[in-house]
């Protein structure tokens, strides 16, 4: 049964998408009580499914209510956040900006850095954690808790590993869309109508993928199992592997985690 959090929570930029997400997916799932909730946006009031939880355009109101603060701005928005967090939980989904960087600003010295994904929408996402050692064992709960209202999460005790997960689990569908997209001009090429190419792929990517989303999931054994039935399915793999495919994939992770250095820089 889960277990209903006994601070106030605020989520400053809770009427945007991510936050948004976060907000939904902890009342539906019972963790956060909406009357406990505050969320900030630009003033933007939309119908948003979070029961009475009180918003505000004033970042000042948010810090006051609540006992942990959630930024969910960009990471060039943050520079214009003035609040003042001392004695709060701070969480943080920013990509890019340093967890000591934020304890100066907000002035907490409980500050934890997070890389939810789009798919929190659907309480999907796969979140990564890292927290400064100020952080109790108490409020380290709060957050896996928090985040698996979401779906899965687990910390990770280097910081630099939130700024790889920024490019590769932060992503969300991107690079599974990517394939599909792939998929299907290759399919559309070869004279395959495109709303069969692409009800094909994304069937292929989130039915068959399903085959390892599970505990006894092992993608390595899957590629290896094909790769020696020697078939058509070895042939592709093998081909693509040849023409360069994990080091374009390395080649565009390494990309996005220089953007997120670069982002973090200003």
């Amino acid at each position: 049964m889960t277990r209903t959090l006994n601070e106030t929570i605020g989520i400053v930029g809770g009427e945007g998408w991510l936050g948004n997400a976060i907000a939904s997916a902890a009342v539906e799932s019972g963790t956060v009580d909406p009357s406990r909730l505050t969320v900030s946006g630009r003033g933007k009031r939309g119908a948003l499914p979070i029961g009475n939880a009180h918003r505000t355009i004033d970042n000042a109101e948010l810090a006051a209510r609540s006992d942990v603060i959630v930024l969910s701005v960009r990471p060039d928005q943050f520079g214009d956040i003035d609040i003042d967090a001392a004695g709060k939980l701070v969480i943080s989904v920013m990509a890019g900006v340093p967890a000591r960087a934020i304890a100066e600003r907000t002035g907490a010295a409980q500050v934890v850095r997070s890389i939810p994904n789009a798919a929190a929408a659907i309480k999907r996402s796969f979140t990564p954690w890292f927290a400064l050692e100020t952080v109790t064992p108490e409020n380290r709960a709060l957050v896996q808790q928090l985040f698996e209202s979401c779906g899965t999460a687990a910390e990770v005790s280097d910081e630099s590993h939130i700024d790889y997960c920024a490019g590769m689990t932060g992503t969300g569908a991107a690079f599974p869309a990517l394939l599909a997209e792939a998929l299907v001009a290759h399919a559309v090429s070869q004279g395959l109508p495109r709303p069969f190419a692409e009800k094909a792929a994304r069937s292929l990517l989130t039915d068959a993928s399903q085959l390892f989303a599970g505990p006894d999931g092992d993608t390595a054994r899957i590629v290896k199992e094909m790769i020696d039935y020697r078939g058509m399915t070895a042939a592709a793999l093998q081909t693509m592997l040849d023409q360069g495919f994990n080091q374009a994939v390395g080649a565009g992770l390494d990309a996005g985690l220089a953007k997120g250095a670069a982002m973090a820089a200003g």
